[in-house]
């Protein structure tokens, strides 16, 4: 149970980290010779659910109890 603790809390960081990640740094679209784009698309519906899960894993990872 202690490995399944710690696992939840890592997943969880990591997707909270990369959603924020997602919705707040603008990502490369077209690269075309001189002309670059970038567009920053904000929060999405899966950057949503992403930060959502996170958020879930971390609350269970500090939850889940240990076994006597």
């Amino acid at each position: 149970m202690k490995i399944l603790k710690v696992v939840l809390l890592i997943v969880g960081i990591v997707l909270i980290v990369f959603g924020l990640y997602n919705a707040f740094v603008p990502q490369q679209v077209l690269d075309i010779g001189p002309l670059e784009v970038n567009a920053k698309e904000g929060l999405t519906n899966q950057t949503l659910g992403m930060i959502g899960i996170g958020v879930l894993a971390l609350v269970a990872g500090a939850l889940l109890k240990n076994r006597n």
